[in-house]
């Protein structure tokens, strides 16, 4: 019985499941792009990650890239991987929670993504692209850090 306690109150956290949710791959302006003499792209990549509660402590974690690269004003390519992960979170305090949910999970995830982006851009004939490492602690911190700067802000108005 006190390990039992003692297991919950440090809390047990498992990966159930981890897929592909959704996959775009575009080149509208193949095949006029591959005559382009430098290929000197213009990257741009956004990051969303987004979690749903499910039943039995479960919850799904949903990381979304979206990379567009674009040479002289046209589009290259445009490619959007939605990665997600079916996570058991049981027994952390509300701060971890989010921590996990929204920092370890997106984590975990960001290798699949990478992977997927650089497979569909060689497929799509393009050189390699190579995604850098993303600091999602620091990118969850800041995010902490604005929803309650707009809870003060609402609390002041």
């Amino acid at each position: 019985m006190a390990e039992e306690a003692q297991n919950q109150a440090q809390g047990q956290f498992s990966i159930q499941k981890i897929y592909t949710k959704d996959i775009s791959f575009e080149t509208p302006n193949s095949p006029a792009i591959f005559a382009q003499t430098k290929w000197e792209p213009e990257v741009n990549v956004q990051l969303n990650s987004r979690a749903s509660t499910m039943e039995n402590d479960m919850h799904e974690i949903v990381l979304t890239v979206t990379v567009t690269a674009k040479v002289a004003d046209e589009t290259a390519y445009l490619v959007e991987v939605q990665q997600a992960g079916v996570f058991q979170v049981v027994g952390f305090e509300e701060a971890q929670m989010g921590q996990l949910l929204g920092s370890f999970c997106p984590n975990i995830l960001f290798p699949y993504v990478r992977e997927a982006i650089s497979d569909l851009v060689a497929r799509g004939g393009f050189p390699q692209m190579l995604l850098q490492p993303v600091n999602f602690d620091a990118l969850y911190a800041q995010h902490v850090q604005q929803q309650q700067g707009q809870g003060q802000q609402e609390a002041t108005h």
